[in-house]
Parts: C-alpha cells; sequence; structure tokens
C-alpha cells in the first residue's frame, strides 16, 4: 500500500524514516470532534476551513490536515448524553449531515470513504478519506432500525457508551448498572459485525470491553483511548483487555488527551488546576503507544488524537498539523518506517478491511 504524499506533508519532515512511513501510509486518525465544535462555535458553517483558521476557534482546518500528513479521517458525529431519545437522533443526523456538507465544500481536499478500498483510493487521489464514526450508543435511542439507517449514511463505528450508561450497556465513567453489556448489547454488537461497522470500545466500562469482545466476530478499535498500565485514567484501557485486543486483531488508537496521558496532570486539573500546570509533551504520547506495542505488538497500534474534543493538547501537538513531530519522536526511538507506517494508518485499514469481508462472509 503506498500513498501519493501531498507537499506540505512533505515540506513537514525532513526526517528520511518518517518520508518513507508517510509513503507506505498516511496518518489515519481514529476521532476528531470538529462537527460538534462547528455546531457549538460556528452553526454548522463549513466555510472558512480551507485556510489555517484565523479565529483560533478550532484545531483542525484543511490546511493543517495536509500539513500534518492526515490521509484519512474519522470525523466523530456526537451528541453530548443531556440530548436522550428522538433529540439525540436528530442531533446526530446533523452532525452526519455536517460532515457531508464539509466533504462537498472541499471536494479538492476531502473525499467521503467507509472501507479500506475507499481509503486507499483517497490516498491514491492526494484527498483525505473522510469516515464517519457515532460516538455513544444513546445516538440509535435502542433501535436497530436506527442503526442501519446510520450505516446506510456511511457511519463507519459506534461508540457503545459516551460518559454515561445506556440502557444496555456501561460506560467507563457512570456507576455500573449491567455487568457490561445486556443481551440488547450484545444484538448491537452482532448488528454491527452483520453491517460491517466497527465496534468501539473508547468509553466503556472494563466489562463492556470483555463482554463485547466475547461477541464479535470482527476486529473491534478504541478509537481514543489510552493505556491504563501508564496512565490510570477511566478512560483508558487495561492490559488484560490489550491482550485480548491483540488477539481479536482490533487496535487501540492511542488519543492526546493530556489527562489520558500523565497521572500528574489528570490530579492537577481535578484538584482545580491550582499551581503551575504539568508539562506534558509528544513524549508523553510515545509511553502509550511503546506499552500497547509491547503488549500487543506493532500491528495493533494506531492514533486517535482527539482533536477538536479537549481544550489542551501536548507541546508539539497543539493542533492536527503536528502528527510529523511525534512520528519523528518515533523514528528517534528506533522505530522503522514499517513500523511507523502500521501505527500511523495501515492497522486502521486492516480493520475495515476486515469489517467488510465480515459483511461479504456473511451473505
Amino acid at each position: 500500500m503506498t500513498s501519493t504524499l501531498p507537499a506540505a506533508a512533505l515540506a513537514a519532515t525532513t526526517d528520511p524514516t518518517v518520508r518513507e512511513a508517510l509513503g507506505r501510509a498516511l496518518v489515519f486518525d481514529g476521532h476528531n470532534d470538529l462537527a460538534w465544535e462547528s455546531r457549538t462555535l460556528a452553526s454548522y458553517e463549513t466555510g472558512g476551513l480551507g485556510s489555517t483558521d484565523p479565529h483560533g476557534r478550532f484545531q483542525t482546518d484543511v490546511p493543517r490536515l495536509r500539513r500534518g500528513g492526515v490521509g484519512a479521517q474519522f470525523w466523530s458525529v456526537y451528541v453530548p448524553t443531556d440530548l436522550a431519545g428522538a433529540d439525540a437522533v436528530e442531533a446526530t443526523l446533523e452532525q452526519i449531515d455536517f460532515v457531508h456538507r464539509l466533504v462537498a465544500a472541499y471536494p479538492d481536499d476531502l473525499v467521503l470513504a467507509r472501507t479500506g478500498d475507499d481509503v486507499r483510493a483517497a490516498w491514491a487521489d492526494g484527498k483525505i478519506a473522510s469516515l464517519l464514526g457515532a460516538e455513544g450508543g444513546h445516538s440509535i435511542d435502542g433501535s436497530l432500525a436506527v442503526l442501519r439507517t446510520f450505516a446506510r449514511l456511511g457511519v463507519a463505528y459506534m461508540t457503545l457508551t459516551h460518559n454515561d450508561n445506556t440502557p444496555w450497556a456501561d460506560s467507563a465513567t457512570d456507576d455500573p448498572v449491567h455487568g457490561g453489556l445486556t443481551d440488547v448489547g450484545r444484538d448491537v454488537v452482532r448488528e454491527m459485525n452483520r453491517l460491517g461497522m466497527i465496534v468501539d470500545l473508547s468509553h466503556v466500562a472494563p466489562t463492556t470491553m470483555h463482554d463485547a469482545l466475547d461477541v464479535t466476530t470482527a476486529p473491534v478499535i478504541f478509537s481514543h483511548s489510552g493505556c491504563r498500565a501508564v496512565t490510570e485514567h477511566p478512560r483508558n484501557v487495561p492490559d488484560d483487555v490489550l491482550l485480548r485486543l491483540r488477539d481479536n486483531g482490533g487496535v487501540l488508537m492511542v488519543a492526546f488527551v493530556p489527562s489520558f496521558l500523565s497521572e500528574e496532570w489528570a490530579q492537577w486539573r481535578y484538584a482545580g488546576e491550582v499551581g503551575a500546570e504539568p508539562v506534558v509533551g509528544v513524549d508523553a504520547v510515545v509511553a502509550h503507544l511503546e506499552h500497547a506495542r509491547d503488549v500487543m505488538g506493532v500491528e495493533h497500534v494506531g492514533l486517535g488524537g482527539d482533536y477538536d474534543g479537549f481544550a489542551v493538547f501536548p507541546r508539539g501537538l497543539e493542533d492536527v498539523s503536528g502528527y510529523p513531530r511525534l512520528l519523528e519522536a518515533l523514528a528517534a526511538r528506533g522505530w522503522s518506517a514499517e513500523e511507523i507506517a502500521a501505527v500511523v494508518g495501515g492497522n486502521a485499514v486492516r480493520v475495515l478491511d476486515a469489517a467488510t469481508a465480515a459483511v461479504t462472509d456473511a451473505r
């Protein structure tokens, strides 16, 4: 698999290992919340994202995606859990509509994608593959018909919960009530497998992670999480789950959120941000990537920045243009071009291929 590397990404790094890696696979990021930020800050306006944002509202725009070597982006179609029932469904449809309109507004740069073949075609054309991921099972309001409709509109993954439990799955950041997945939750996972939608286990409780891995017949992802052995945070993934993820063929896409990366930073924030802010840099992301690699193998590691989903990011990774700095840090620690290419994009494309193959097999 090779990519047509944009000139902007070539200019972003002189490291020969990184340039070789990006020639094999561009950055495929698992989670970006631009759609929700656009709702809250710009009333879903797509204009202005073709140039670097002059107002500093967003961490994402087309030129910075190009400079970051981003060739595929899962755009999160997220709504908060205080929107429930039909309101959640409606707001998720608005998010999906925004991504479709965003792609239509920048046809020279963005193209809708759903499968691994779509991503490879986008890379060959020098465009950024734009995929959709629904963040939170509350968005379907308990309806498999809504789930199927989202799939028809191009939604390629769904996170089973957000910060609160759903009626059929426990969240990592809520009091457990189900002990993982209910029978309805297991049916949701089976239907997602049948539809070729990737099951995303970010945000869910460890019991839910295990139950989903018991049920799924296709590889799963964590679209934006870290390693709990490195940072003790409920949004991070325990090693026993990482081992099962390896056996499942899935991918942990490491998020750049400081509280997931650094216990010191998380404690500072939750104590009211008193005193000097602890420094979190690129090395914190590297620590999570290397732990995940050591536990599972490099074939199961990816990137899920969570840009425009949090206010601050590690120094050197403040916006989507920063990926080459991270890749240079990996190269400096002895990662090969082949390993970096797997992490930045190759592994995510493999999971998409597997989801498509599962649908083909079901037929």
